[in-house]
């Protein structure tokens, strides 16, 4: 059912076309876990491949301080043009390329929070008829000293979906640790009025986008 949902989310196929789409893409950058961005550029690219023109997309790193418009690494609205919006898609990804493809150490600390709020910001200017946060993370908040995220965000009629949540040393040890990460952010997320969805088998995702 998961990868259903996300195949759908991809592709726009299923229910009846809205006005436009708008996608942002959180990438975790912390730690370890930049080994795992080039999946998410498979992802962004499969994106690129299917949005349409007055559709938005974005891109942003979650880093010590994500609620910040300077974490936004590349992100566009379609122009109604194809050659136009085909053009705007080959300098997205190529500045997608360039981040990813330079990045030399991750960031100290994870603020997942701040992240979400910045892509709210995002998507609802955009005022798109579908709006999606996809969150490439292992979604283990590690806050700088001084920062506070504990309150409501405010996700009315966003779908959040968490890929590739990777699990951590401890979860090992306890899984519960994982599970209780997981449905700790599904409460943050439906509490403020959004849908959440976690797809961890990208391997089976690949597969099935390669055939579409």
């Amino acid at each position: 059912m998961s990868i259903t949902l996300l195949v759908l989310l991809l592709s726009g196929c299923g229910e009846p076309r809205p006005e436009h789409r708008a996608v942002y893409l959180l990438m975790d950058t912390s730690g370890t876990y930049t080994r795992e961005l080039q999946k998410a550029q498979g992802i962004m690219n499969y994106l690129l491949a299917t949005l349409d023109s007055g559709d938005s997309i974005a891109v942003a790193r979650i880093d010590s301080g994500s609620f910040s418009e300077k974490d936004i690494i590349a992100k566009a609205t379609l122009d109604e043009r194809p050659s136009t919006a085909n053009q705007q898609k080959r300098v997205f990804k190529q500045q997608l390329d360039r981040y990813v493809n330079g990045l030399s150490r991750g960031s100290r600390h994870t603020d997942i929070t701040g992240g979400l709020m910045q892509a709210t910001e995002f998507l609802n200017e955009t005022a798109a008829g579908e709006r999606y946060v996809l969150i490439f993370s292992d979604l283990e908040e590690d806050l700088a000293k001084g920062h506070i995220r504990d309150f409501p965000i405010e996700l009315g009629g966003i779908r959040v979906v968490a890929l590739n949540v990777t699990k951590l040393r401890s979860d090992n040890i306890d899984p519960r640790d994982y599970l209780h990460r997981l449905q700790n952010w599904e409460k943050r997320v439906v509490d403020g009025g959004g849908y959440w969805q976690v797809i961890n088998d990208l391997e089976r995702l690949d597969r099935l986008i390669a055939e579409r």
